[in-house]
Parts: C-alpha cells; structure tokens; sequence
C-alpha cells in the first residue's frame, strides 16, 4: 500500500546536521498518537495499527540519538533535527556551459521545449567567455584615459561563440529561423519553427542570441534527450546561481524577462543542501513533492538530490514594488 506519510529531509554537507520532516495529506491526519523512530538508515513513523518506513539512500547514515527539537507545524507537519554519523556522498561537480562546449566539436542545438533542431552541426573554432554584464562600468577603474572601449560591441565572427552567463552569441549565417533585418523587438525575436516558443533574439544583423533556459546543446554524435521542463529549468538556474555567487562573492539575484521587467528577487542561503524525499501515498505526493516532474514510480520509493536553498520575492501582480 502507498504510504500515508510522507518524509522530507534536508541535510547540510557543511554542518553535517539534517531538518527531517514527516507529513500527512490534511485528510489523513491520524487521530492516533504518532511515533516516530529514527535509525541509521530508515525512518519509520507509527500510528495506530499503520506503519510507514523508508530506508535512506546509500552513504547516509544517521546519529538517532542526536535526535532533538521535536516539534508540530500546523499544514507542515512534524519537524525534528538529527546530526549525521558521518558526512555525505560528495555533490556531484557542476556541469557548466563553459565547460561542455569545446573548439573543434561538431554540436546540434535543440529547442528544449520540443526537440526541434535549431542549429545543426555547427563546429566552433572559439569557445570564449563574454565579461559581466556591467564590465563597462569598470573600465575608468582600469584606464587612465578616455574609455577605449566606448560604444564598440562585441560581435562573434563565423566559427565563434561567445558565452554569457545566460545567453550564447553565434554568427547566425544563413539560419531560416534568423529574422534578416529586424525593425522592431518584435522582429527581433527567434521563434522555434515547430512549437514557437521564443529561443532568443536577434542583436545585429549578423549575431543572434540564444538564451540558455531555451536551448539544449549536445554533441553531434549524441542524441537529444527530453528532461521535463520545470527540471530543465531549475537546473540552469542553479547553475547560474552558484556560478555567479562565485565569481562575484554576491548572494543576491533579480531575474528579469526579455523585457527587462523584474520578476523575483533571489537570495542564495546555501549550496550544500542534499534533498532526500519519499514518494508517500498518492495524496500526500501530489500535496508535498517538492520535484513531483523529477520523481517518478520507477525511480523508486526514495529519491535524493542536491540543491540548492533559496529565499525569494515575487515582483508581479504589482507586489513588492520597492
């Protein structure tokens, strides 16, 4: 039978402590005294004649008696914090852009959201990582004399790709998809041919601009996969942030649409968390899941994940304006 309760739980590499959380579906809440048992490696909770277990993922071993903090959140459900025996398997190394596109490869680029190609079999003799957005800013921080950089762009001959942090700039040639002469920000707009979802835009008549929540490069050898779209998205944008917090020693972000509106504001807690959830029963997964697109029946009763942990503002519907 599927499981009435279902466990969360949020470990810290870095402390090597872990928020666990066991939740009910508002209709099955037990009426029943609940009783919890923590092991090494299995969680179970007691009600009545049912009973719920889980065994934790492989390399995640618990210390029962650090259990502490025991405590009841209403519409949450039940909250204690436990340490770790000892610390868990490493996060896998981020995978960046930067990093998977090579010179002299052949690559296919996808629409993400259908599959479609976009650009087929392209070979980049440069690879090269554009600077920060506001790199001009710096530039009387660097030169002594009038900013020799004024007014000129940068623009990726045949053969060239440029990376940004969000975005790719390539030669765009002869692609069908390439508006030729763009008179207006609705023309310039890349449409994908067969689903049209907007991929980019067009900068120049020679350089267009691929964004990279809407695009999947693989290898020309390779095939194109498809990953659900909230997953695909959720991991550029981790990626993004943990690249950024990096590189800028800054923990707060504003993500903005093609139209320079602002649509939440981010703040990076941390980057060690290792996410452990259960499936549960029917009710309780579709209320709590928290990756319900990622999870799936053949992946098991257990899934993991790292993550990262982040507070947020919503800017729409006119909210938190200032």
């Amino acid at each position: 039978a599927g499981m009435a309760a279902a466990f969360l739980m949020e470990i810290r590499r870095a402390t090597q402590s872990a928020l666990l959380v066991v939740r009910y579906a508002a209709a099955e809440l037990p009426s029943a005294p609940v009783e919890v048992s923590v092991c090494a490696d299995s969680l179970e909770v007691r009600s009545g004649g049912s009973c719920d277990a889980a065994a934790l993922p492989a390399g995640v071993s618990l210390a029962p008696s650090s259990c502490r903090g025991l405590r009841r959140l209403r519409g949450d459900g039940l909250h204690l914090r436990v340490r770790l025996r000892r610390p868990p398997p490493a996060a896998d190394v981020v995978f960046t852009l930067r990093e998977s596109l090579k010179p002299n490869k052949n690559y296919i680029f996808y629409c993400q959201s259908c599959g479609d190609i976009v650009v087929n079999d392209r070979k980049f003799l440069r690879v090269l990582p554009l600077p920060s957005e506001n790199w001009s800013d710096l530039v009387e921080e660097w030169c002594c004399h009038p900013d020799p950089f004024a007014r000129r762009t940068l623009h990726p001959q045949h053969g060239d790709c440029f990376v940004g942090d969000t975005f790719l700039l390539l030669n765009s040639r002869n692609e069908s998809h390439v508006p030729e002469s763009p008179k207006s920000k609705e023309n310039t707009r890349v449409i994908c041919k067969r689903c049209k979802t907007m991929l980019g835009e067009t900068v120049s008549s020679g350089t267009i601009k691929y964004y990279v929540t809407e695009v999947v490069i693989q290898s020309a050898e390779g095939g194109f996969s498809p990953t659900p779209r909230s997953q695909f998205v959720q991991s550029i944008v981790a990626q993004c942030l943990l690249e950024l917090s990096s590189a800028k020693s800054t923990f707060r972000f504003t993500i903005k649409g093609d139209n320079g509106k602002t649509y939440i504001l981010i703040w990076l807690l941390n980057s060690d968390t290792l996410l452990i959830e259960s499936l549960g029963s029917s009710s309780s997964h579709s209320d709590f899941t928290l990756f319900g697109d990622i999870l799936t029946p053949s992946s098991g009763p257990v899934g993991s994940w790292n993550a990262l942990k982040v507070l947020y503002q919503p800017c729409i519907q006119c909210r938190n304006k200032e």
